[in-house]
C-alpha cells in the first residue's frame, strides 16, 4: 500500500471508529519508514477534520467525536515514540474552562477533545472555574489563548471579568480570548473585548487556528 493510500485508510477507519484497525495501520506507516509528522498531519488529522464537519452538520455526535478521539489517540500513541521532534510547530497553547458558578461542560469537553485532536496543547481546568484560575494558569503555562464557555446567563459577565482582570495586570495582549456557549453572541463578544465568538466546538478549533495562523 502506497503512502497516500495508507493516510486516506487511516482517515477513513478513525471517521468509522476503527481503533484497532488505525492503530496497525499507524503501525504499518512505521515499517515503511514514513515520517510520523506525515502520519499525523496527512492521516489522523485529516480525518479528526471530516469528523469535525460531520458534527457541524449534526450527523456526528458526542459519542461518535469520542469514539473517533479513542481512534485518533490510539494511531498517536503508535507513532509519537518516532516523532521527529525538529519537524513539529509549536503547538498552540490554551486553558479551557466553564466560569465560576456553571457546571455544564459537554461543550467545553467537546472543544477540548477537537482541540487536543488537532495538536492543540489543551490545559483543561473543568467546570465551575474560578475567575483568577484562568489567568494564573496562562500565565504559568504561558498558553496562547484563553477560552471559556457557559450555558447560563447568570454567569456572562465573569467572561468579562477575566478580560478586565487580565488589563489591570498590563497582560491582556498576551492572549486570545475566545469565549462560547448557549446564551453567548457575537454582540456579547464584541462588547465585552473577547476575541473570538465560537457558536460550537469545531468552528471554535477552526477559528483558533486561523487567529493563530494555522488554518
Amino acid at each position: 500500500m502506497d503512502k497516500a493510500t495508507l493516510f486516506q485508510e487511516i482517515s477513513h477507519a478513525l471517521v468509522e471508529f476503527e481503533v484497532e484497525k488505525v492503530a496497525e495501520l499507524a503501525e504499518e506507516t512505521i515499517q515503511q519508514n514514513i515520517p510520523a509528522y506525515e502520519t499525523i498531519t496527512e492521516g489522523l488529522v485529516t480525518g479528526m477534520k471530516e469528523v469535525s464537519r460531520l458534527y457541524e452538520e449534526e450527523e456526528y455526535f458526542l459519542p461518535e467525536v469520542l469514539m473517533c478521539s479513542d481512534a485518533f489517540n490510539a494511531g498517536l500513541d503508535v507513532v509519537n515514540p518516532h516523532l521527529d521532534k525538529n519537524s513539529l510547530e509549536k503547538p498552540i497553547k490554551i486553558v479551557i474552562g466553564v466560569v465560576e458558578g456553571d457546571t455544564h461542560d459537554i461543550g467545553k469537553n467537546l472543544v477540548r477533545i477537537l482541540s487536543g485532536a488537532s495538536g492543540f496543547e489543551v490545559y483543561d481546568l473543568g467546570r465551575d472555574v474560578p475567575l483568577n484560575q484562568f489567568i494564573d494558569k496562562a500565565e504559568e503555562v504561558e498558553s496562547d489563548m484563553i477560552c471559556m464557555s457557559t450555558l447560563m446567563t447568570t454567569t456572562m459577565d465573569g467572561m468579562k471579568t477575566v478580560i478586565d482582570r487580565l488589563k489591570e495586570r498590563n497582560i491582556r495582549d498576551k492572549y486570545k480570548v475566545l469565549i462560547g456557549g448557549g446564551p453567548i453572541s457575537q454582540t456579547f463578544c464584541d462588547k465585552i473585548g473577547a476575541d473570538l465568538y465560537a457558536n460550537d466546538a469545531s468552528s471554535a478549533v477552526r477559528k483558533a487556528k486561523e487567529l493563530m495562523g494555522r488554518a
